[in-house]
């Protein structure tokens, strides 16, 4: 399937979610006012009404992750996100066999092994478990999917996975997995990029052979489809968590419409969102005022 992405489309798509704000009274007058005069703005700017736009191929994530592996560990508001909660769940745990599903670089195989856990670490992408294997030699590391994982029945304590289940389309066979590898009583704790977030648009490039542009398939699960994929798996929920960036984060430093776009830098189609998004930083503080990961802590029935 290909999609078509224009600049424009995004900066309304900001602009709207926005005036959704001021619809339900969490903001005043002027800032809808404001909103109002940059639609107008922006829909009499030739430079983003004579745009192409871009279509975008669906990629793969083997081939997209392939590409983002060198870069992986750069700071990422995500990770500052995730790690803590799963600190805070895995901290009163004992040590036991503990296994890191789409482990990735290992950042989270590194957080379990600090901790006296024997981690396996599970991931579908060779040049991942490289690097995870350089950061976490004491670590085991297999080339396995999330919906076969190479582990037997009631293998591990603990099973941790971190932004990866927003890849499927359906979550209940990763669930399935999951579940079956944890003994009676173990401990489970998934981390996900927020639907909300994927909504937006923050979803990872997979490049095709030419550098044509491409997308990692990414599915918006809400916090319902979760527990449907869980609770008939024998998953308690024992703790649901759904940060974002903070208020002060998200509140733009200016008031009024945004200066003018013409002739403004665009960016290239790999950078956005993220290039549009300051062309209208009262617009999209207001739109992005969101959560951005789920968390979940979840325990198999004894």
């Amino acid at each position: 399937m290909t999609t078509y992405q224009h600049p424009l489309a995004y900066l309304l798509a900001m602009e709207g979610l926005a005036l959704l704000r001021g619809w339900s009274g969490e903001r005043d007058e002027a800032f809808t006012r404001d909103r109002l005069a940059e639609v107008r703005r922006l829909l009499d700017d030739p430079s983003l009404t004579s745009h192409p736009g871009v279509r975008v191929a669906r990629g793969s994530a083997a081939e997209g992750y392939r590409q983002w592996a060198p870069g992986y560990d750069q700071p990422n508001g995500l990770f500052d996100l995730d790690e803590p909660f799963v600190a805070e769940v895995v901290d009163p745990l004992p040590p036991g066999v503990a296994l890191d599903a789409a482990c990735g670089t290992g950042r989270l195989t590194e957080l379990l092994h600090r901790r006296g856990h024997r981690v396996v670490g599970v991931d579908a992408s060779p040049e991942m478990l490289e690097l995870a294997r350089s950061r976490v030699p004491g670590a085991r590391f297999e080339v396995g999917d999330l919906t076969r994982l190479p582990l037997p029945d009631a293998s591990v304590d603990l099973a941790v996975c971190g932004l990866a289940l927003s890849h499927l389309p359906d979550l209940g066979p990763a669930v399935a997995e999951l579940a079956r590898v944890l003994r009676p009583s173990g401990h489970l704790v998934v981390t996900d990029v927020h639907h909300e977030l994927v909504r937006r648009g923050s979803v990872v490039p997979s490049l095709g052979p030419g550098g044509e542009p491409g997308l990692v398939p990414t599915y918006q699960h809400t916090p319902g489809d979760f527990l449907r994929a869980a609770l008939p798996r024998g998953l308690e929920v024992r703790r649901c968590e759904e940060p974002g960036a903070s208020r002060e984060e998200v509140s733009p430093s200016a008031t009024g419409p945004a200066p003018a776009t013409e002739g403004a830098d665009l960016g290239q189609w790999d950078v956005w969102p993220w290039s549009l998004m300051p062309l209208l930083p009262a617009a999209t503080a207001a739109a992005w005022d969101t959560p951005s990961t789920i968390l979940w802590h979840f325990q198999r029935a004894a």
